[in-house]
């Protein structure tokens, strides 16, 4: 284990050409593939991926059984799934940017409601909370990023709010007070630029877990809606046909599961090489 995990850890050379080539599958992808993600044709349906017998090199990976090539759809579910776990990363690293940086800055009354709120969204299910709003709200693309994001902001603010505790009390944060700057001007310029570090690093872990939600959520029809492409609306489409049909779910679960790999790994290397501490070592 220890020649595998630096390799894996402190060489982001392999997760990051993962990444990259799936973003351009998921903006450019789409237009180069001779299938349509959407178009039907029953003539077509259950072809095998090419290299198998019966299969056809037009639709390479393979067709579902509406005949939809499976390759198209994996590049429009890249699409879609980036779309709605990119904004709700957004979302939630905003919210916990902010509540954490207030919370450990200010303390008191602030400190106690924002750790309650956080103690709260840990003490409860989060799939099953996204499942009420989502099933309340509505499944649209917008809504699924804005939940995601208001029921995911809680990690970001209890790390972001311990690293705040330890630097308010800072020369240069005492400097600052002295100097006459206000507590808004010193968690903006001093705080904050400080932080920056373990933002990225938790915006970068938290792919793999945003991803996996809405995959669950589109899997289990409260997601991004058919025929639209989603990986899990491709898994749920592929369910009735694991023992005949392999390839309908063995290829959009590569996806999601390369993705939130690279992620983690990125992730890691990231906090391997901006963490001071870990650095001392």
């Amino acid at each position: 284990m220890r020649r595998i995990r630096p390799f894996l850890t402190l060489n982001p050379t392999l997760p990051i050409v993962i990444l990259v080539v799936l973003a351009l599958a998921a903006t450019v992808g789409p237009s180069l593939t001779p299938g349509e993600s959407e178009q039907s044709d029953l003539s077509l349906a259950l072809l095998p991926p090419a290299w198998q017998e019966g299969g056809d090199w037009s639709y390479p990976l393979g067709t579902d059984s509406s005949g939809r090539d499976i390759l198209s759809r994996i590049m429009d579910g890249a699409k879609v799934t980036a779309i709605v776990a990119g904004g709700a990363i957004v979302v939630a690293a905003i919210i916990g940017v902010v509540l954490g940086v207030l919370a450990g800055f200010l303390g008191g009354a602030v400190d106690a409601v924002v750790m309650w709120a956080v103690d709260t969204l840990y003490a409860l299910p989060t799939l099953i909370l996204v499942i009420v709003a989502v099933t309340v709200i509505g499944h649209s693309l917008f809504a699924l990023m804005l939940i995601m994001g208001l029921l995911g902001w809680a990690g970001h603010a209890r790390v972001i709010r311990g690293q705040v505790l330890a630097l308010r009390n800072r020369e240069f944060v005492t400097l600052a007070r002295i100097g006459g700057a206000s507590n808004l001007r010193i968690m903006r310029r001093h705080i904050l630029p400080n932080v920056a570090g373990s933002i990225l690093v938790l915006t970068t872990l938290n792919v793999g877990s945003f991803i996996l939600l809405e995959s669950a959520l589109s899997f289990l029809g409260l997601g991004v809606r058919p025929p639209n492409a989603s990986w899990g609306v491709m898994l749920a489409d592929g369910r009735n046909y694991i023992s005949t049909a392999w390839w309908i779910v063995t290829f959009p679960g590569i996806a999601i599961g390369l993705t939130i790999l690279c992620g983690n790994l990125l992730g890691d290397w990231l906090r391997d090489h901006l963490d001071p501490t870990l650095q001392a070592r």
